[in-house]
């Protein structure tokens, strides 16, 4: 991979050239940085000092870094983390007080709508590490994530029922992520829940100490990268479709999925490596074996 590729990048309304943008505070910094090293992507929410709220701008850049060269082949797999003790603490509330119109604020729900529903839709799995407190929206993104690493001082709430704003958005995300009546207790109480509290209903992978956090991520990350894009795009998109559906349309379409991952030239060459006992080597194409 190229050198650049390692290099941090920089997204939103602040955004400057590579060279300068994330060297100098002149101008204020990035709201998220990019970068990219061994198939992993780190996309950084860099707005520490309003707790990393998804204020528009902020979504709008998130959505940029989860979608650039999205296709590429050295990508395999995403990592969204937070700067400062705050992973995310929802929406920004001045964006949704009556200084906003009702067209602005349409526009927020749903461009972070869109940015939760990506997640899922992307050929890559995305990694929540959380390093800290996740509220309202923020929890609802780590909900949205595929898998989530969170250390232990992590916690997340849903406190929107405090101030007046039902959590309706985010309990998208924690309905199918919790039991619901632990989502609902949530919603209900604003309470949050610890990070051990998170992993034992389900919100959560893993918890570990923060001073493993980083090394668990990238190991995950890692064992992701030893398998083929193709392969995990086609698995990733067939579990989230199968989970909508009954139990038996569930077994007709990943049964014609499972058929349909034999012709991938990446299903032959994993099951030829195995048969000869090699390690395969993956094309990460998703073209048919001929």
């Amino acid at each position: 991979m190229a050198a650049a590729a390692a290099l941090w990048r920089c997204s939103g309304p602040r955004a400057r050239p590579l060279a300068a943008a994330c060297s100098s505070a002149a101008g204020g910094a990035a709201l998220t940085l990019r970068r990219q090293a061994g198939g992993v992507r780190n996309i950084i929410l860099n707005d520490p000092g309003k707790r990393n709220a998804l204020s528009l701008s902020m979504l709008r850049a998130l959505k940029e870094d989860l979608l650039h060269d999205v296709k590429s082949k050295e990508l395999r797999v995403i990592v969204i983390s937070a700067e400062g003790p705050v992973f995310c603490s929802g929406h920004d509330l001045k964006e949704l007080s009556t200084q906003d119109d009702v067209k602005h604020h349409t526009q927020v729900f749903e461009v972070c709508a869109e940015v939760m529903t990506l997640i899922q839709r992307l050929p890559v799995p995305v990694i929540a590490k959380v390093n800290g407190l996740a509220t309202a929206a923020g929890c609802q993104l780590v909900a949205s994530c595929d898998i989530a690493v969170a250390s232990e001082k992590s916690r997340f709430a849903t406190p929107g029922v405090n101030i007046g704003l039902f959590c309706s958005t985010p309990a998208v995300a924690l309905g199918r992520s919790l039991p619901r009546k632990v989502a609902l207790e949530m919603l209900f109480t604003g309470e949050p829940l610890s990070a051990h509290e998170a992993l034992m209903h389900g919100l959560v992978s893993k918890v570990v100490p923060e001073d493993k956090l980083e090394e668990e991520t990238m190991r995950i990350s890692q064992k992701i990268c030893e398998s083929s894009k193709s392969v995990l795009a086609l698995g990733k998109a067939t579990f989230y479709r199968q989970m909508a559906q009954d139990l038996d349309t569930a077994y007709k379409i990943t049964s014609q999925v499972m058929v349909d991952n034999l012709t991938l030239r990446d299903g032959q060459e994993g099951i030829e490596a195995f048969i000869q006992k090699r390690k395969p080597v993956w094309s990460h194409a998703q073209d048919k074996k001929k």
